[in-house]
């Protein structure tokens, strides 16, 4: 039996996780990088006054932790994907491939808040087109005599 729709929702699924994993290295790059941070805080600080440095740094360190999370969980989520690709490809394992892509749907939304929504939400369709599609009956024809 053909997968081609499934294949494609992961395909498409597994480039939007990616995609956000290229948003967390940005975001870690970005607070990595001194000047840049530097100017920002400058900037901060110009409109409002009232914050003081110690906020500033507690903003930092959430931003860099938040920028690995979301690199780790898109990598990983797209690590899964292609693995559940494989097992759709000649329809070999398609119960396993749409188990590991519903999961990886409900984790990967439910650890960010809802942040990777979009990838899961690709990976939840295919997931459940490779529970409820079946093989077809092989047709058994039956002789009369």
């Amino acid at each position: 039996m053909s997968r081609t729709g499934e294949v494609v929702l992961s395909i498409i699924g597994a480039l939007i996780y990616g995609f956000f994993a290229l948003m967390g290295a940005t975001m870690v790059w970005f607070f990595n990088n001194e000047a840049l941070w530097n100017d920002a805080s400058q900037e901060i600080q110009q409109q409002q006054p009232e914050l003081a440095q110690a906020d500033m740094e507690t903003v930092l360190s959430f931003f860099q932790g938040g920028g690995w999370f979301l690199i780790v969980l898109s990598l990983i989520a797209v690590v899964l994907g292609i693995l559940s690709i494989v097992f759709m490809t000649g329809d070999k394992k398609p119960k396993a491939a749409g188990i590991i892509l519903i999961v990886v749907a409900a984790v990967s939304t439910l650890a960010t808040f809802g942040g990777l929504i979009f990838g899961g939400l690709f990976y939840l369709i295919a997931g459940i087109m490779c529970l409820v599609r079946k093989a077809p009956a092989p047709a058994t024809h039956e002789t009369v005599e």
